[in-house]
């Protein structure tokens, strides 16, 4: 009998591994504050779940690394997979390769260029980038108003150029000045990418600042260029009072330049949300259930005046 009791307690745990949920996740960079809270947050939220494991690479900003990855985990079994992407316009060939084994995918964060044409396995998570850049561009305009900067002489900072977040966030501020909700006239001086980083920023602006164009605002495809921004303006000795200065994401240190005076507005983007919608999407794709194609968690607007309730979030 000991023997039968032992045996049915093997055979119980042997069937629990085998439906274990394996799930592989490739992340465009493991540098980068932001995806580290979107990646902690799926680690997080697996912790919760029973019987599923995620396995996390870094892709190194490396789109022929990351496409060897999504093919590495294909090869060992997953049954789903979550892409971060490097390059949003080469998803192509992960999509196909994922599809051409029946992995499930789901791409996170960013969206990929083939987003309309995904196969019926494979969804997109994100935050609807229409959002982000108008919401901030649209808080930098009252900021200008009420300073009376009009017209006001502004420089954008873009993030990577394949990246489409930073193509959408950039073409919001334009929509935003064509569309007549800005209660003044923006002029923008110059807009240069500094690729997502604070280093890249900080001598992007320095080169700006040599110039000496005057200039009321810079609107940033995220915060680590805002800050990097602000640091060279400080620098500089240029009065932060002068100067509105906007960004996305509501990082911890952007919200810290917040309450310096120092970041006039942000964007919240839900990082550990997304995280949570990816793996959430990838398991009932994994099961063969529906979901839909597009999972979008809201931006928010973060300014000094509700700054609090975001300081545990991202």
């Amino acid at each position: 009998m000991k023997k039968l009791v032992l045996g049915a307690i093997t055979a119980a745990l042997m069937s629990t591994a085998a439906h274990a949920e394996n799930i592989g996740v490739s992340m465009a960079l493991f540098d980068d504050n932001f995806l580290t809270v979107l990646r902690n947050g799926m680690s997080d939220y697996v912790k919760t779940l029973d019987g599923v494991e995620l396995q996390i690479e870094d892709a190194q900003n490396d789109v022929a690394k990351q496409l060897d990855q999504i093919n590495n985990f294909v090869a060992s079994g997953v049954d789903a997979i979550i892409v971060n992407p490097v390059d949003t316009s080469a998803t192509e060939a992960m999509t196909k390769a994922a599809e051409a084994a029946g992995v499930p995918l789901v791409y996170v964060n960013r969206e990929p260029i083939n987003v309309d044409s995904l196969p019926d396995n494979q969804a997109f998570v994100a935050s609807n980038e229409q959002e982000s850049g108008t919401l901030e561009t649209k808080e930098v305009c009252r900021l200008l108003s009420e300073k009376g900067k009009n017209p006001a002489r502004i420089y954008i900072m873009m993030g990577e150029l394949s990246n489409q977040a930073a193509v959408m966030r950039t073409q919001d501020i334009k929509d935003v000045m064509k569309s007549g909700e800005c209660q003044v006239e923006l002029q923008i001086i110059d807009e240069q990418t500094a690729n997502w980083s604070r280093d890249e920023a900080q001598d992007l602006m320095t080169n700006w600042l040599s110039t000496s164009e005057t200039f009321d605002a810079v609107i940033s495809n995220n915060d680590e260029m805002a800050l990097g921004a602000i640091q060279a303006m400080k620098a500089a000795n240029v009065s932060m009072e002068d100067v509105v200065v906007g960004g996305v994401d509501a990082t911890q240190d952007a919200l810290a330049a917040m309450e310096a005076g120092d970041l006039d507005v942000t964007v919240f983007q839900d990082a550990a949300g997304q995280g949570k919608g990816a793996v959430d999407a990838a398991l009932k794709l994994a099961k063969g259930e529906n979901v839909d194609q597009k999972v979008y968690i809201p931006f928010q607007l973060v300014t000094p005046d509700n700054i609090a309730e975001y300081k545990s979030k991202n």
